[in-house]
């Protein structure tokens, strides 16, 4: 039971994040923010998923997939945010 409502906050976290950086990408129009709103976003659906199968054992281990793909998400928009500074300077 205490699981459940730990991962409800977190998803209502993620959530609030992913808002925070939307409005963000909305006054400035940079990816960089459109890109963590949406890594947030898939990181509340997977705390979601946590939440709704009561993943209690370590052998569904394809739910934390979607995890990576979040992190993955945050690394390109930090590389893609840098590469973008490069072209402009030179």
């Amino acid at each position: 039971m205490i699981n459940t409502m730990i991962h409800g906050g977190l998803v209502m976290a993620c959530l609030a994040c992913a808002l925070f950086f939307l409005r963000f990408w909305k006054q400035s129009h940079d990816r960089l923010f459109a890109f963590f709103a949406l890594a947030f976003g898939v990181m509340a659906f997977n705390w979601m998923l946590l939440a709704l199968l009561q993943v209690d054992d370590e052998r569904r281990h394809y739910l934390y997939i979607i995890r990576l793909v979040s992190f993955l998400i945050i690394l390109y928009a930090i590389w893609d945010k840098n590469r973008a500074g490069r072209g402009s300077s030179s």
